[in-house]
């Protein structure tokens, strides 16, 4: 299927960071020159590379749950939803400051209801940060009635969680729903007799990765 993609190659959330970053070079390098504004420059690339958005292509498979975030998958786990209240299998994905930070729907669904929950900053590598740190979820049902909560945490470096999205939105899988700045981590809760389609330390790619296939 054809990525749908209604955004720019750059997150729309990252152009006042890279105007500000390339503004400061431009100025350096006329007032003192190349020398001296490459530090600046080099910033400016990271900038660019930590924000872009670029677009996917979409699995067709009506089971499929897609990996909503770039990264590398640091657990898959039996695990009780905190969120629902239910047992689950829980996959998460961790994004270094080097990944795609754009935020994707795993499956085509409605979301029943949001939550945020404020919490601690620590590396979101490790397990604890599901439960500890700043996080926002969503509770998505799919056309079968199936559920699946897709969770953004915040992580050491991340300060900023930003969703788009309500309870009573429609997402298609792959749509663009949120944002997290600067290493974080995803957190997917599955019914647990969800066929997984990656193993721990696998490098996963928003919305073109397969994770799992519901039951």
């Amino acid at each position: 299927m054809k990525p749908q993609y209604p955004h720019p190659l750059i997150a729309r959330e990252g152009w006042p960071f890279l105007g500000a970053a390339v503004a400061a070079s431009i100025l350096v390098t006329v007032m003192n020159g190349w020398c001296w504004s490459i530090p600046l420059w080099i910033i400016s690339l990271f900038v660019l590379q930590f924000f872009r958005d670029p677009p996917r292509q979409v699995p067709t498979g009506e089971k499929d749950v897609l990996s909503p975030a770039d990264g590398r998958i640091v657990a898959i786990v039996p695990a009780r939803d905190p969120w629902l209240q239910r047992d689950t299998l829980k996959l998460s994905v961790f994004m270094n400051v080097f990944n795609v930070h754009s935020n994707r729907s795993p499956i085509d669904g409605v979301v029943i209801q949001r939550w945020y929950h404020p919490g601690a900053f620590v590396n979101a590598a490790l397990d604890k940060a599901s439960v500890e740190n700043e996080r926002n979820a969503l509770h998505l049902r799919n056309a079968k009635g199936q559920d699946v909560t897709c969770v953004q945490v915040a992580g050491l470096i991340a300060r900023r969680i930003l969703c788009y999205v309500d309870a009573g939105a429609r997402l298609a899988r792959g749509q663009r729903y949120g944002f997290i700045r600067f290493g974080s981590r995803v957190d997917v809760y599955l019914p647990p007799d969800s066929r997984v389609k990656v193993v721990i330390g696998e490098k996963v790619r928003a919305t073109s990765t397969v994770l799992a296939e519901l039951p």
